[in-house]
């Protein structure tokens, strides 16, 4: 049984949470929020967490297993045995990915690390803690979520037809009932339109959020976003980030997702033909399935490297991930 540990407990830590809840191989042992964490080496009472944070703002109220902290992140991983964590955080600021990392590494932690962050300046700065990462005996696994993630290692599977890779184009749907489950991923968004900053969108109070939805009917259109799918198909060998383009449309008021989300992936066949592969996702599966699904796949690959000695800083495009029984 793999001990698993989530940070982050809003919408999509929660989702993690439920796809768990069955699993046979992996059992959710720790959860942290920016109040408080949650630890119970037998397993977590999902109902139990959701309920304090629901009606108490943090999973640090969850009767005898919580603890209110304002350090929350650096207590849990000194207080907790788990063999890896899915780091359900957003990346606001832009540097919080890499600091939460060098927590773990200046606490002397070992294990596996699995995020799904998006920007590629995220990405870029968790690069440079790669040598630090291995000699600290971590098997961090970055990009793995949706997109990047899931699309981005169906484009890498996808360019092997070719010859040369013309572009990669990624494409996303996303339908939700109301922007307050995702808040920090829907702040993610805000970051990527035009006139924005992420630092912009992380002041942004919630009343100037859905100020800013109401004008658009509770649509984000999205073009050309910072995505790390192009840095991670670029280390990948399969082109150069400027074939790779990633847009989509959020909306915020429907579950049902806006357009079918897919990869496109345009090349050059040994024969000199001119083709392109497409990957659509089930319009079905949710934001939350097709991230966190993944996360745990790439996790539960995590952990078999790590048994093999293999540590240190890789991308959802370099490894396959393993179905969670």
């Amino acid at each position: 049984m793999i001990k698993v540990g989530v940070l982050g407990f809003g919408g999509l830590g929660q989702a993690a949470a439920q796809v768990l809840a069955p699993k046979q191989e992996m059992c959710l042992v720790a959860a942290a929020d920016k109040a408080g964490y949650a630890y119970d080496p037998d397993g977590l009472d999902l109902h139990r967490c959701a309920a304090a944070y629901r009606d108490q703002g943090s999973i640090g109220h969850a009767a005898g297993v919580g603890t209110l902290s304002t350090n929350s992140i650096a207590e849990l991983i000194q207080a907790a045995e788990v063999d890896g964590y899915f780091l359900a955080l957003p990346n606001l600021p832009n540097t919080f990915m890499a600091s939460v990392t060098q927590q773990f590494m200046d606490a002397g932690w070992q294990g596996v690390l699995v995020d799904a962050l998006k920007r590629t300046s995220a990405m870029e700065q968790l690069l440079t803690l790669r040598p630090a990462l291995q000699k600290a005996g971590i098997t961090y696994l970055t990009g793995c979520g949706a997109t990047p993630g899931l699309l981005t290692a169906a484009a890498t599977v996808a360019a092997q037809s070719y010859a040369e890779v013309h572009s990669v184009t990624i494409t996303f749907g996303v339908g939700i009932v109301n922007w307050e489950a995702y808040r920090a991923t829907i702040r993610e968004d805000i970051a990527h339109l035009p006139g924005f900053t992420v630092d912009q969108a992380k002041a942004m109070t919630d009343d100037e959020v859905a100020a800013l939805l109401d004008k658009t009917n509770g649509i984000l259109k999205l073009e050309n976003m910072e995505h790390a799918d192009d840095i991670m198909l670029e280390l990948a060998g399969i082109c150069g980030r400027d074939r790779v383009t990633v847009g989509g449309i959020v909306d915020t008021r429907n579950p049902e997702k806006p357009l079918s989300t897919n990869v496109q992936v345009t090349g050059r066949t040994f024969e000199g033909k001119i083709s392109t592969h497409t990957f659509t996702l089930g319009d079905e599966t949710s934001m939350a399935a097709n991230v966190c699904g993944p996360a745990f796949g790439y996790l539960k690959a995590g952990v078999n490297l790590r048994q093999k000695g293999i540590t240190g800083l890789l991308t959802a495009a370099e490894v396959m991930p393993q179905f969670v029984c």
